[in-house]
């Protein structure tokens, strides 16, 4: 055979090869597909959606038909290539006021109670599985309470619930929606369950009081979201709750330990002064900046890489506090503060670690579930839309840790979808392998 035949006969085989290649991982893909979707309708019956809040969407709207399928699309467009309901209308074949419909079918206290209603359903069952357990497996399952706030980029203000506000991700004044979501963590990180969400009005322009402020919101919440779990026949420990520095509050403090028996424990700024036990005068600043050799170090005993340093002070806007000053290689220094208590400062990091989750969760909402790209006009609409992405990030999140036992994540099972949701083939889903 000559060196030229050969040649091609070598090409020829490596070309067959690449299609062959390509048409097994399009099989692959096409595979992964189906099984991410047939995950997230079983997290969806799992957790109990299609007979609680579909069914009182289709009598609300005396539909004949069932809704599962549109609901879902509202809840994750995302999983269509779509960012908004007219562009999911368009992409489904559906008719363009489906979308606006349903976000209409209840007002914003049924969709909030909605919201809170599947918090209590899972958190519930869960404590009453682990509270028979062993303290090893107990801790294991601790909750660990976060709150915080985030802005969605919104114009409008003829909604009535868009102001300005400071965006700490962007760093400056936004215009948009301020959100206030409270959520509890499962160990560490095994489950982020959301239990209650707020929008914070902005104030009004001329006469009249001002609007709840996020400290008046986040007692609230805190205060009905244990009272209903205490309800349901629960008998927690004393809750742990972390916050940014924005909660730094000291009414708020002695509030949850009076009324709860529990920690609330934020981040220091600079600006706090402190009286310590050997009579020193420090501030903020010095904790942060100080020199290595002015305080008594330890290693963690769970994290390598990180010291810590535990301080019983006084300070003269809080009282007796414990201050726990965090160095972590390769990152800044910080200090957590919370009122006077005995916990260790390696339990105190530990939880306050888990206070990402939150952001986490704000993160899925704007950037996998495109929350900011909402079309609606009215109030109860725009409080059904946020309330269904949250809805749609835990389920998310559910199906990746529970359903598939973390083998498959969100991302990819967003972009599994999105790409080949055309091929699967899934009836209540509204899916019919269309080519």
């Amino acid at each position: 055979m000559s060196p030229a035949k050969r040649y091609a006969n070598k090409q020829a085989k490596a070309r067959q090869r690449r299609r062959l290649n390509a048409q097994q991982r399009l099989e692959r893909d096409r595979r992964q597909a189906q099984q991410a979707a047939e995950a997230l309708h079983q997290a969806l019956e799992e957790l109990g959606l299609p007979e609680t809040l579909v069914r009182e969407i289709e009598g609300r709207l005396q539909s004949q038909q069932k809704l599962l399928s549109k609901i879902v699309g509202v809840m994750f467009p995302a999983l269509f290539g779509c960012r908004t309901p007219s562009e999911l209308c368009r992409v489904r074949g559906w008719d363009k006021n489906w979308p606006s419909r349903l976000l209409h079918a209840l007002p914003k206290r049924s969709w909030l109670k909605r919201l809170r209603r599947l918090g209590l359903e899972v958190l519930v069952p869960l404590w009453r599985h682990v509270a028979g357990k062993s303290e090893a497996s107990q801790s294991r399952w601790q909750w660990t309470w976060v709150v915080d706030d985030s802005v969605f980029h919104k114009y409008g203000e003829q909604l009535g619930l868009v102001g300005h506000w400071w965006s700490g991700q962007q760093h400056r004044v936004l215009a948009g929606i301020d959100g206030l979501l409270l959520v509890v963590v499962i160990g560490d990180g095994k489950l982020v369950v959301p239990v209650d969400f707020a929008v914070r009005r902005p104030d009004p322009v001329g006469a009249g009081g001002p609007c709840r402020d996020k400290l008046t919101w986040a007692r609230e919440m805190i205060d009905a979201r244990l009272l209903a779990l205490s309800k349901r026949g629960l008998h927690l420990p004393a809750p742990i709750i972390t916050a940014d520095s924005w909660f730094s509050d000291s009414k708020l403090m002695e509030h949850v330990r009076h009324r709860h028996q529990g920690t609330l424990v934020v981040e220091g700024k600079v600006s706090y002064t402190f009286t310590l036990a050997d009579g020193r005068h420090v501030n903020g600043h010095d904790l942060l900046e100080g020199k290595r050799d002015k305080w008594s170090w330890r290693n963690h005993p769970w994290t390598p890489g990180v010291c810590y340093v535990r301080l019983q002070a006084t300070s003269p806007t809080y009282g007796a506090v414990t201050v726990v000053i965090v160095d972590e290689h390769g990152k800044d220094r910080y200090y957590l503060l919370c009122l006077e208590t005995a916990l260790s400062g390696p339990v105190l990091i530990r939880r306050w670690r888990r206070r990402h989750w939150i952001e986490f969760v704000f993160r899925v909402l704007k950037h996998l579930l495109a929350t900011e790209s909402c079309q609606v006009h009215s109030e109860d609409a725009y409080y059904g839309h946020l309330v269904l992405r949250l809805m749609a990030s835990f389920v998310l999140f559910y199906t990746s840790r529970v359903v598939c036992k973390g083998r498959l994540t969100m991302e990819e099972m967003i972009f599994s979808l999105k790409h080949y949701w055309r091929f699967v083939d899934l009836e209540p889903l509204g899916l019919q392998a269309l080519s």
